[in-house]
């Protein structure tokens, strides 16, 4: 039975990191969601790609960080913060799709 990242995830956010990128951080609510997610590769560049609809050389890093038990995940903005016709200027509401993520 699948389950929902919800359950395993305390914090699920976006964010500016600069005018021409996004990042996501996902923070687990434990050591045992964090390393399940890292050992099982629940988390990976190809599932980003699919669940953003973007392209896998658009992800500039996924970085797993132990110390938080978090996922760290950098990628190219489509659109420059505060361009013509972009959406959300600080990238706080980018995140959404992540909450889909099953594990």
């Amino acid at each position: 039975m699948k389950r929902n990242i919800l359950e395993a995830a305390k914090v699920i956010r976006s964010k500016n990191a600069g005018p021409f990128e996004l990042t996501f951080d996902i923070m687990f609510k434990n050591r045992e969601f964090y390393e399940q997610f890292k050992s099982q590769k629940i988390i990976n560049e190809k599932m980003i790609a699919g669940i953003l609809k973007i392209s896998e050389s658009d992800i500039l890093s996924l970085i797993w960080f132990a110390p938080a038990n978090a996922v760290k995940i950098t990628i190219k903005r489509p659109m420059p913060s505060g361009a013509p016709g972009e959406t959300d200027i600080y990238g706080a509401q980018q995140h959404a799709p992540l909450l889909a993520i099953e594990f």
